[in-house]
């Protein structure tokens, strides 16, 4: 089990890296911007299912995938925002 978590944990520190990689190549404001959805969805799943196979059903797992979805719902709507603050600023541009 313990092997489990640390394979979890580790594909956390995986996305954080490939989106950091992804940042520096990255050029556009949307492209950068997607690479912030996939850490937060891709790191917050690792992290919530290393919760899940530490704890099993327990109220910290809960409160750790609570977290991690409304993180989700927050970020989705925070990204959308942002995405489309951009397009009207680079129509502005032209």
């Amino acid at each position: 089990m313990s092997v489990l978590v640390g394979l979890c944990l580790a594909l956390a520190v995986l996305a954080a890296w490939i989106g950091t990689l992804a940042l520096w190549r990255l050029t556009t404001p949307l492209g950068r911007l997607h690479t912030v959805t996939f850490v937060n969805v891709a790191g917050g799943a690792a992290l919530v299912l290393a919760a899940w196979l530490t704890d099993g059903l327990s109220p910290r797992a809960l409160k750790c995938t609570a977290i991690w979805l409304a993180t989700l719902l927050i970020g989705a709507l925070l990204s959308h925002v942002t995405g489309h603050a951009l397009h009207i600023r680079d129509g502005e541009r032209r």
